[in-house]
């Protein structure tokens, strides 16, 4: 919570640590960023917004130094609160750049430009995903479930 009393910094924020440990914050102006994933070229980065308020997926441009630029909203889930279950929380991006964003209904699937292809409607606040087994399953933690989802995909791995 942003009142907590062992609150070590008055701002959230989303960092960088670069390769000889060094953290950088790269920006601060999202409530409560909470997953992030980079493009297959990583030429871009993805936050998920926890935030009832402003409950979006953000993208950012990544230079070449690792910093980003040009923040803006890659998909408002607000009209969704109310019918759906949850926020945006986790995400993971395929091979061919779709974004799979947990939040409101399930698993949000995205093309890299931003339209919604589809859901996972998981019934329930759906908090996480992650591409495992060959990189063609999809793991999924929803509620007090955790499914597995074979796909006709396979993720993108930065390691």
């Amino acid at each position: 919570m942003n009142d907590s009393p062992i609150k070590e910094l008055e701002f959230n924020g989303v960092y960088r640590i670069a390769q000889n440990g060094e953290v950088t914050l790269l920006t601060d102006q999202v409530s409560f960023p909470n997953g992030i994933a980079f493009s297959p070229d990583e030429k871009r980065l993805y936050v998920a917004v926890s935030d009832r308020e402003k409950p979006v997926l953000m993208v950012y441009d990544v230079g070449d130094d690792g910093l980003i630029e040009n923040g803006r909203v890659f998909f408002d889930t607000s009209p969704w609160l109310g019918s759906y279950p949850g926020v945006p929380d986790g995400l993971k991006v395929d091979q061919e750049g779709n974004v799979f964003a947990t939040g409101p209904g399930g698993v949000n699937v995205f093309s890299p430009d931003g339209t919604f292809l589809g859901r996972i409607n998981t019934g329930v606040a759906t908090a996480n995903c992650g591409w495992g087994d060959d990189g063609s399953v999809l793991y999924i933690t929803a509620d007090s479930y955790l499914c597995r989802l074979k796909t006709t995909t396979k993720g993108y791995r930065t390691f």
